[in-house]
């Protein structure tokens, strides 16, 4: 698919009887779920970049501030000649900034479940750097890809994980998903990784939970896809969003929760919910550093460099291969 600026995006966007047969099981699934991979259609994207301009959500001001204090170092601990893959870089303000200080990049090959953001994010940062060659891939990441090549060969490959997205995986799915990263990098390879520390339970919460509504409005849009896209009856004003944070498991718990007892049908399945149940939509796993860093030693890599800011709340990790 040609996009503007004359950008071709390989599409391997997954399909609506994906996005079916995912939500069935989830709703039969004990206890129940919702795959948050899928928040991000069009409208989920614009809602997303809302949250990240809200003050109570800190982490991505927080990881922009680090990129721009600490971009250069990140740059030289990357190196020279390096193709560049990003995994769910999204509007790709972040990625721009850290191809900016690196020296003579190769390629910048970003992965995106969203192929509208992608599309825009990708023309116009070809605008802006016209001798990169940009390669966007719309697919879900967590699937094994066969990524296009560029037309130069790099020196080694990076990859580039920015937004803490990696706690939106359960921690053996996150190993796994490590692992395979660190085979795609490869020889002289490395990942740059944001990461979301631990921290007070009130500053959390309130991150996920902010008084203009815009996280909830995100969380209950995933029902107004599903009833768009899936002709299911989700009766909106009968779901109510929460997130808690669970101290034991280190992770934000993100729900929708049924205010009556109803009865929802999807594609020729019924399920039925009693008032107060749940649906979990997404966890979002908090680290230490070093508890992050024995996870990605574990998946084959070792710490290069770790950038944080004063008051601890988030972690740019750089880690080359063991």
């Amino acid at each position: 698919m040609s996009g503007p600026g004359g950008v071709n995006v390989l599409d391997l966007e997954p399909v609506s009887e994906d996005f079916l047969v995912e939500v069935v099981d989830g709703l039969s699934s004990s206890p129940r779920s919702l795959p948050c991979k899928f928040f991000y259609d069009e409208r989920g994207a614009e809602l997303f970049q809302k949250i990240s301009e809200l003050p109570e959500y800190y982490i991505t001001r927080t990881e922009t501030e680090l990129l721009r204090r600490h971009g250069s170092e990140m740059g030289e601990s990357i190196g020279a000649n390096a193709e560049l893959i990003g995994f769910g870089t999204g509007a790709g303000v972040k990625t721009r900034m850290l191809l900016e200080h690196l020296e003579n990049p190769i390629a910048y090959v970003p992965v995106d479940i969203s192929k509208q953001r992608l599309t825009d994010s990708a023309a116009e940062l070809s605008r802006a750097m016209p001798a990169l060659d940009i390669l966007p891939v719309c697919a879900d990441y967590l699937q094994p890809l066969q990524l296009p090549k560029s037309r130069r060969k790099p020196e080694h490959v990076a990859v580039y994980f920015p937004g803490s997205t990696i706690g939106n995986l359960e921690p053996e799915i996150a190993a796994n998903f490590l692992r395979r990263v660190c085979r795609l990098c490869g020889k002289n390879g490395g990942l740059i990784i944001g990461v979301d520390l631990q921290k007070d339970r009130a500053v959390l919460e309130a991150a996920y939970n902010d008084r203009a509504g815009v996280t909830a409005e995100f969380n209950l849009n995933l029902l107004v896809r599903a009833n768009r896209e899936l002709g299911s009856d989700f009766d909106l004003p009968l779901w109510r969003h929460q997130a808690v944070y669970n101290e034991r498991h280190g992770r934000i718990e993100m729900h929708l929760i049924s205010e009556a007892d109803q009865t929802v049908h999807v594609g020729g399945a019924e399920s039925h919910f009693s008032r107060g149940e749940k649906i979990i939509t997404e966890f979002s796993y908090k680290y230490t550093q070093e508890g992050f860093v024995r996870l990605a030693v574990s998946a084959g890599f070792r710490l290069a460099r770790v950038w944080t800011d004063p008051q601890q709340l988030f972690a740019v990790f750089h880690f080359t291969i063991l």
